[in-house]
């Protein structure tokens, strides 16, 4: 294998990474800013086996196919950048679409592991109702559930989901009773 090919390879990779970090921007900047109005589609439930966001995956797709096309003429660059955004959309298609919201052929439910830590990420995402005060932006790297469950109690505004209050409202039940039992006994005498 010649150094062009690990050149090229290394150029497809590196282009993941770097489509994995403008989709961290773009969904939290533009489509919890400016498009949410096509984006919270992808927050209310479903009706059919599509919804208005899922034209942001066919925005997304154009520059791949270009540089793919670009690329297959002329330009070997092109196509390994063009090559690895169709990788991150593979990758992003099998964890966001099929794996946490189940829109593949059958269901994938990880028990442990990365795979279940990228599932409770994204759920925790889902966790707020208003497109504000949301957490968890990306699909490959995904920050610890702790972490996550801390910047959602962190903060004040965030309109968290009916399963989620409940939840909330269990937790902070069970504190208040050990809050009880850790209370000193009073003697008076």
């Amino acid at each position: 294998m010649s150094a062009e090919f690990f050149f090229l390879f290394f150029v497809s990779v590196a282009t993941i990474f770097a489509t994995e970090a403008f989709a961290w921007v773009t969904h939290k900047y533009l489509m919890h800013g400016p498009l949410w109005f096509i984006h919270k589609t992808h927050h209310e439930p479903r009706t059919g086996p599509f919804e208005l966001n899922d034209v942001f995956g066919i925005v997304f797709s154009l520059p791949s196919m270009a540089l793919i096309y670009v690329g297959w003429k002329s330009n070997p660059v092109a196509l390994a950048i063009g090559l690895g955004i169709l990788a991150y959309g593979c990758i992003y298609f099998f964890y966001h679409d099929w794996l946490v919201h189940g829109r593949g052929p059958f269901p994938i439910r990880p028990k442990k592991g990365y795979l279940a830590r990228i599932v409770q990420a994204h759920r925790l995402h889902h966790a707020v109702e208003a497109k504000e005060d949301c957490v968890s932006f990306g699909f490959i790297f995904a920050p610890s559930p702790r972490r996550l469950k801390k910047l959602l109690a962190a903060t004040d505004r965030a309109k968290l989901r009916a399963a989620s209050r409940r939840a909330q409202t269990s937790a902070s039940a069970t504190q208040a009773s050990l809050n009880k039992r850790k209370a000193p006994v009073s003697v008076s005498g």
